[in-house]
């Protein structure tokens, strides 16, 4: 009797960070012959300068009217938490304005709604991820604080952290600065309140584990080329992946998770989605640079501190600045100072300074879905500065999309058709 054959759908995977690297290794585990292409090579962008954490309490989308309120005295601080350089102004207005929008509060309850789901996703498959590719001594669950130095910011943060417990996120409320000692020594006492969630996870370093999942999908027959797509363009057989070069490249599905340059890839199939580009700062301090046990999240300054393998990791903020404006590292020097003033006992000398592009929405939900002319074409990016958050619930996600697997997860909330 002669065998019947086995169609293996031949796959590319546009992006080696952590969205376009997990996904890859889940369709892989799902039989389909992958193929990742970046221009750069695994973990060149945003994935590699990330704060480390799996923060998956984070289901808030950034656009909210308490973000709203803050924001004109933010703007008016060149460094401070969120700023648009003068250049770019103008060409952000049409984000800026669906971005106010999406703050209004019926838009916010059903972006924590599609995030709480996300997050629910991304948690539940991370362990079984980490143990299937070898990566789950890589794991830290240290936990974190959310640090307030006034009380109305506090009390008004509050109702936002009841909603995430009614939805199973278990956290303490610290309401003095000998509480919050206790969790970390060493913090100044100008915070009064803080928030403890004992269950927040961390990576021992973002690079080493997208790097390290990288060698895991090539030890199991994946295929990386670096190589930068330009365009893309769907039949009724299959897709065409054209490269900057001229090179065309033919395949049965191409998922797009090419980080912040995604939209352009999108565009060249004729979905306009309002893309934009969180520039994010960070100074990785070395190691012993202060004896940090748990990340601290400084909620009203728009920054994190965070212990990683390789140092002590101070970064965050929000540049709405674009992809060709050179970095301002007066960014990242403002926040290692404050950093300083918050913690009196950190040593700020001989870090090492980065800067990332944070692929952005303007409700805070990523795209997860088919392109709107060719199921062939499968959208997941827009993660903003969660991507390593809900890397393995996207991937989960793709895969089944792309597989044809059925689960009972809604994507129209992440449907690209949404703008």
């Amino acid at each position: 009797m002669s065998g019947q054959a086995v169609n293996i759908p031949d796959i590319i995977v546009i992006g080696a960070g952590i969205i376009g690297i997990t996904s890859a290794i889940e369709l892989q585990e799902k039989g389909a012959k992958v193929t990742v292409l970046d221009k750069a090579g695994v973990a060149a962008g945003a994935s590699q300068g990330n704060a480390g954490a799996f923060a998956f309490s984070d289901a808030s989308p950034v656009a909210s009217p308490g973000i709203i309120r803050k924001a004109p005295k933010w703007f008016l601080d060149p460094l401070g938490p969120l700023s648009v350089p003068l250049p770019y102004a103008l060409q952000i207005l049409p984000w800026m304005f669906r971005f106010l929008s999406a703050s209004r509060p019926e838009q916010v309850r059903r972006g924590i709604e599609a995030l709480t789901t996300l997050m629910t996703v991304s948690r539940d498959r991370l362990i079984p991820f980490m143990e299937q590719t070898g990566t789950h001594n890589m794991l830290r669950q240290h936990g974190n604080l959310q640090l307030y130095e006034h009380r109305k910011s506090f009390e008004e943060n509050l109702p936002v952290w009841h909603a995430r417990g009614e939805r199973g996120t278990e956290f303490t409320a610290l309401t003095d600065p000998d509480q919050i000692a206790e969790y970390q020594p060493g913090i100044n006492k100008r915070f009064v309140a803080a928030i403890a969630t004992n269950d927040w996870y961390g990576i021992s370093d973002p690079k080493d584990y997208t790097v390290q999942l990288g060698e895991f999908f090539k030890s199991r027959g994946g295929k990386i080329d670096i190589a930068e797509a330009v365009a893309l363009k769907h039949g009724a057989e299959g897709v065409s992946v054209r490269l900057k070069d001229g090179t065309e490249l033919s395949a049965d599905h191409v998922v797009v998770s090419a980080g912040a340059w995604s939209h352009h890839l999108a565009r060249t199939v004729g979905d306009h989605i309002p893309l934009e580009t969180e520039r994010g700062y960070n100074t990785t301090l070395p190691i012993g640079a202060f004896d940090l046990n748990r990340q601290l999240s400084f909620e009203e300054h728009g920054f994190v501190v965070t212990p990683l393998s390789s140092g002590i990791r101070v970064g965050g903020a929000v540049e709405l600045g674009g992809l060709k404006l050179p970095p301002n590292y007066r960014r990242a020097d403002a926040l290692l100072n404050k950093a300083k003033g918050f913690l009196p006992g950190l040593k700020i000398e001989g870090g090492r300074q980065w800067m990332g592009f944070r692929p952005s929405l303007p409700d805070s939900i990523p795209v997860i879905g088919p392109a709107s002319r060719s199921r062939r074409i499968t959208y997941a990016f827009g993660h903003g500065h969660l991507g390593l958050t809900q890397s393995a619930g996207t991937a989960k996600l793709v895969a089944d999309l792309v597989m044809g697997i059925k689960n009972d997860i809604d994507l129209l909330p992440y449907s690209p058709r949404r703008f």
